[in-house]
C-alpha cells in the first residue's frame, strides 16, 4: 500500500467529503450508523441485513441505500465512525510518542467488542474485494494519511531520516498488530506495542557520523 495510492472515496463520517445528492440528515445517519454496530455485534457478519437495519433505524431501506451503496461500505463507515476519534494521532513532539499512544488505542479497540467486527470483515473480505475495498477506503486509508504526517513531523525534527520508507515503517509497525490480533498466536498488550516501537523506531533513528581521531604523533626531543 502506496501514499501514491491516493485516488479513494472518502465517507462522510468526517473522513472526507460527502457523495452529491440530498442533504443528510446527521440524526437519521447517526441512527443508521448506531443501528449497524448494534446489530453486528448480535448477529455478526454473515446474518446482517439492510433491512434490520432500516428497522431498528427507523427509516426506509432506500434512504440506508442512498448513502451507502452495499452492506459493505456501511459496516466500515460504521465502524470507522465509532473509532475515529479514538484513533488519531497527538502531536507531543516525540514519534515515538506519538506512535505508541495510537497504536495502544489501536490495540484497545481490537481487544474490544469491535473487535469482532474487524475480524469478520477481514475475513470475508477474503471471498469479497468489494468489502475489503471498502474497508480501505473508509477506514485503513484515512488512519494512513494521519500516520504520514505524523512521520514527516518526525523527519522535519530530524527523529527519522529524510529518506524513510514511510509505508515500509507503518507496515513494520502495524503488520505485527495485526498478525496477533488475527492469528492470535501471542497476547496483544501495551508492553508489546512499547517493545515494538522501540525495535522499529529505534533502527530508524539517523545515525550520527563517528569522527575518528588521528593518533597523535609523539614528539621526541633531540639532544
Amino acid at each position: 500500500m502506496r501514499q501514491k495510492s491516493s485516488a479513494m472515496a472518502y465517507s462522510a463520517n468526517g473522513n472526507g467529503k460527502r457523495p452529491p445528492g440530498r442533504p443528510r440528515s446527521e440524526q437519521a445517519r447517526r441512527a443508521i450508523l448506531r443501528s449497524t454496530l448494534k446489530i453486528l455485534g448480535k448477529r455478526g457478519f454473515s446474518d446482517f441485513a439492510i433491512e434490520d437495519v432500516a428497522d431498528r433505524a427507523a427509516v426506509g431501506k432506500a434512504t440506508v441505500y442512498r448513502w451507502w451503496p452495499n452492506k459493505g461500505a456501511l459496516i466500515a463507515d460504521a465502524f470507522a465512525s465509532s473509532t475515529t476519534e479514538r484513533l488519531r494521532f497527538p502531536d507531543t513532539g516525540s514519534v515515538y510518542t506519538d506512535t505508541s499512544r495510537q497504536m495502544r488505542q489501536l490495540v484497545k479497540v481490537f481487544r474490544s467488542p469491535k473487535g469482532r467486527i474487524v475480524a469478520a470483515i477481514l475475513a470475508a473480505g477474503q471471498s469479497d474485494k468489494k468489502l475489503l475495498a471498502d474497508f480501505r477506503e473508509r477506514f485503513l486509508w484515512p488512519r494512513r494519511y494521519e500516520a504520514y504526517r505524523t512521520l514527516r513531523r518526525a523527519i522535519a525534527r530530524g527523529e527519522l531520516p529524510r529518506k524513510t520508507d514511510l509505508d515500509l515503517l507503518l507496515d513494520s509497525l502495524y503488520g505485527p498488530i495485526y498478525m496477533r490480533f488475527l492469528i492470535r498466536h501471542d497476547r496483544l498488550t501495551p508492553e508489546f506495542v512499547d517493545r515494538l516501537c522501540a525495535l522499529v523506531l529505534g533502527g530508524e533513528r539517523p545515525q550520527k557520523k563517528q569522527f575518528s581521531r588521528r593518533p597523535r604523533l609523539r614528539t621526541t626531543t633531540l639532544p
